[in-house]
């Protein structure tokens, strides 16, 4: 299940797992983080743990890592970032976790990084878009499907490649999304993506995470009269702004392009037909190549599971990596079995650092 771009991302975990884990066979590996088990990011984060899950329960009937069985240690972060620095003290300094990796999305794992740093320690991160940018820590791999030197530009890349195959062709957007991390790396790229093609940006704006009522945003955008809009927004948002774009009569060519939770299977239940005509990001889907035997033998284990652990039923968005996540860990562990001094080798990673 693992792709080359992972190949980095091994490499830095193999040389960091090799002085860490040499304790008595006795003790489990503990893998430390915290996830959004409550909140907006829920349904995106419990898949995501329950993915985690499934991987230590198949790992430990196989004997575990080393001789030695795995421990998952978590905490629910509420999908509020206030809640992540304390959280990753507490496992690093209480817990003592053997390994600190990210819970789910960029908003969780910006505020984990200072702990993680001052820790001095290797942070596998999951579906963070451009965390590392602000921090250029070179001990930060992310499982990212849209990373490379340019990840905020690559993850607009798509939708603007949509855009522009229209006839006649667009010649405005306009951009919006919440006052947060995530949605302000994903505008960031979107500016840069839209210059490039010569569309004149109309209307550029943010609105507070708290925000409820999305119309006179839909309003406000409407009053530009733009040819495409890009929204980038977490599942909270997305579905306000999919509501008040229908209720006001929205009028673009092409709406969409960031808006993480239309991807979850309950949320599509929930808006139906709103989401026609919509046009938005997808990372993984059962087909062509992606649909390769081991992850339709995940898919089969997961599925057949979801509905009594109360997750997403298809699993299609963020399960898959969250497994290959594990087994990134999994494979850079099993891989320094007798290198027992590369610790020092720390800082000499392999990788992309976004």
């Amino acid at each position: 299940m693992l792709s080359r771009r992972l190949s980095g991302v091994l490499l830095a975990a193999m040389l960091l797992l090799a002085g860490t884990l040499t304790a008595t066979a006795q003790n489990p590996i503990t893998i430390g983080f915290g996830m959004a088990l409550t909140g907006g990011l829920a349904p995106n984060g419990k898949a995501a743990l329950f993915a985690m899950q499934l991987w230590e329960k198949e790992i430990n009937a196989k004997g575990g890592l080393l001789g030695r069985p795995v421990k998952l240690i978590y905490y629910d972060d509420q999908s509020n970032p206030a809640t992540v620095p304390g959280i990753y003290t507490k496992l690093l300094d209480v817990d003592k976790v053997d390994i600190a990796v990210s819970g789910y999305g960029t908003n969780m794992i910006a505020p984990a990084m200072p702990v993680v740093i001052g820790h001095n320690r290797t942070f596998l991160a999951l579906f963070g878009l451009a965390t590392n940018t602000e921090f250029n820590y070179p001990k930060y791999f992310a499982l990212q499907p849209t990373g490379g030197p340019t990840p905020k530009e690559e993850f607009a890349r798509g939708f603007f490649a949509v855009a522009m195959q229209q006839n006649p062709k667009p010649t405005t957007v306009a951009m919006i999304g919440a006052d947060a991390e995530f949605p302000r790396n994903a505008m960031d790229g979107a500016r840069t993506v839209a210059k490039g093609l010569g569309l004149k940006i109309v209307y550029d704006k943010t609105y507070p995470p708290t925000t409820s009522d999305y119309s006179p945003i839909i309003r406000a955008i409407q009053a530009t009269n733009p040819d495409i809009v890009m929204v980038a927004s977490y599942p909270p948002d997305s579905v306000g702004m999919v509501r008040a774009a229908n209720e006001v009569g929205l009028k673009t060519k092409l709406f969409g392009g960031g808006m993480v939770g239309l991807q979850s299977t309950s949320i599509k239940v929930q808006l139906g037909p709103l989401l026609n005509g919509i046009v938005d990001y997808d990372f993984w889907l059962p087909w062509a190549s992606f649909a390769s035997p081991e992850a339709k033998a995940f898919l089969k284990v997961y599925q057949a599971r979801a509905a009594a652990a109360g997750v997403d039923a298809l699993g299609y968005y963020i399960p898959p990596f969250a497994y290959g996540y594990m087994q990134v860990l999994q494979q850079a562990v099993e891989g320094v079995v007798g290198l027992l001094f590369v610790g020092y080798l720390g800082g000499c990673f392999l990788g992309t650092p976004h």
